[in-house]
């Protein structure tokens, strides 16, 4: 790639912009995955409730993508930003200062923060309409790697609750979520050639294509698996492997940063050896990591008063046993292979819809959330059901090898219809 040429393609600061709000976005979206751990211990659920208090932010920011795209169509995407950001910062605001007492009112928070989620239909269709289509896999990727904020919420979140209590935590947060919210109000800048605001008819006749289901399908698997373990892999690290809150925060930090760092590269692949065969690879390694952790014996609890005294205790980082390091090992093969494969995903997606790229953001991004919504609830309901949470990871392996079958049925219509007039390889 040309840097000097890439970079004089578009919007260089609009496309930081679009990172910034995505990534403090992102953070703050999956920020009850960590906290779960406090929350719940707080409330005394069951271990079904503890995975359905993670699940709720993540459902809630896929259904609000769809509106969040069509508001930035019809009041540009700038504004839309901005006025996700603001409801977002009421809601932290909110909780810090009243906290929160029921399982009903972490739900509706949750659905406050979906609205941080819904800013993947916002930043990247901001990002992508100031770049050509042989960069889109690029600079989607940048845009899309916003979802390094996960990483921070995992190695920060639990240390601020063991030392501050986790109501506190909504307060700290809101620090960065106000410096990104003027940064952006700064650098941002809608593209010059908008294009025409959006109806539910528009969205309509984009879901009768039948490619945007399968683009709706394979981003539920490598979205919705990125997703889904950062929410939920603190309170599976606790529960199968025995861990204290913050060592659990690391382990899921080590896991997700895989993700997060490989989505760009999955873009950039995806620019050179074609999406579809970027993904294929990709699904497979996906399947194997699934059915490997599935696999993977339950680890030993620490003798009692064999560990340092916490609000969330068990295996300190360094005291884990093999088999936990041996899990972390394979999530983050696996998390590397579901963030290479969101990048690839969206290099494809301009090349197919780059007039509807609102719409089809929305509806593509919505069932990512969709899918990470019920890899959360499919382990909390595998753990009830049976014990363990093998059946969960069985039902991801199968969708993943689902979706190889799928790229091999449509790779041959795609590669000679609107792939070979995209200019760009598929």
């Amino acid at each position: 790639m040309n840097f000097q040429d890439f970079k004089q393609a578009g919007h260089w600061p609009t496309l930081l912009a679009a990172f910034l709000y995505f990534d403090i976005s992102f953070m703050v979206w999956v920020v009850l995955g960590p906290l779960s751990l406090y929350i719940t211990q707080e409330l005394g659920l069951p271990i079904e409730e503890k995975f359905t208090i993670v699940a709720v932010p993540i459902l809630a920011g896929a259904l609000l993508r769809v509106p969040m795209g069509m508001l930035a169509d019809h009041i540009g995407p700038k504004r839309a930003g901005q006025l996700g950001q603001l409801i977002v910062m009421a809601g932290l605001a909110y909780a810090w200062i009243s906290g929160l007492h029921s399982k009903l009112e972490v739900e509706l928070f949750g659905v406050i923060l979906g609205f941080a989620g819904a800013s993947f239909a916002v930043a990247l269709p901001q990002a992508s309409r100031w770049y050509p289509p042989h960069y889109q896999g690029i600079v989607l990727g940048i845009a899309g790697a916003g979802n390094m904020g996960v990483v921070l919420d995992s190695m920060i979140v639990p240390w601020l609750a063991e030392n501050f209590g986790w109501q506190s935590v909504f307060g700290f947060l809101l620090i960065p979520v106000v410096l990104v919210f003027l940064l952006y109000s700064w650098m941002a800048k809608d593209a010059p050639h908008q294009p025409t605001p959006v109806t539910l008819a528009n969205y309509a006749t984009v879901l009768k294509d039948a490619d945007t289901w399968w683009f709706m399908f394979f981003y539920s698997i490598t979205f919705g698996g990125f997703v889904g373990l950062g929410t939920a892999l603190p309170l599976y690290f606790t529960t199968w492997y025995h861990t204290s809150g913050v060592a659990a925060g690391m382990m899921v930090a080590l896991v997700v940063f895989a993700g997060s760092l490989f989505r760009p590269v999955g873009g950039w692949l995806a620019d050179r050896m074609g999406g579809i065969k970027t993904l294929q690879v990709l699904f497979v390694v996906v399947a194997l990591s699934y059915l490997s952790i599935s696999l993977m014996p339950e680890g030993p609890a620490p003798a009692a008063g064999a560990v340092a005294d916490a609000k969330v205790s068990g295996w300190g980082l360094f005291e884990l046993p093999a088999v936990a390091w041996g899990a972390v090992a394979i999530f983050f093969v696996g998390a590397m292979a579901l963030g290479m494969g969101n990048g690839s995903v969206f290099q494809l997606v301009p090349q197919r819809f780059r007039h509807e790229m609102g719409v089809i953001t929305g509806l593509v991004g919505a069932a990512g959330g969709v899918g990470g919504f019920f890899l959360a609830k499919a382990l909390g309901w595998s753990k009830g059901m049976t014990g363990d949470f093998a059946a969960g990871f069985w039902v991801f392996a199968g969708l993943a090898l689902i979706g190889l079958v799928g790229l091999v049925r449509v790779k041959t219509r795609w590669r000679t219809t609107w792939g070979a007039a995209s200019g760009a390889r598929v």
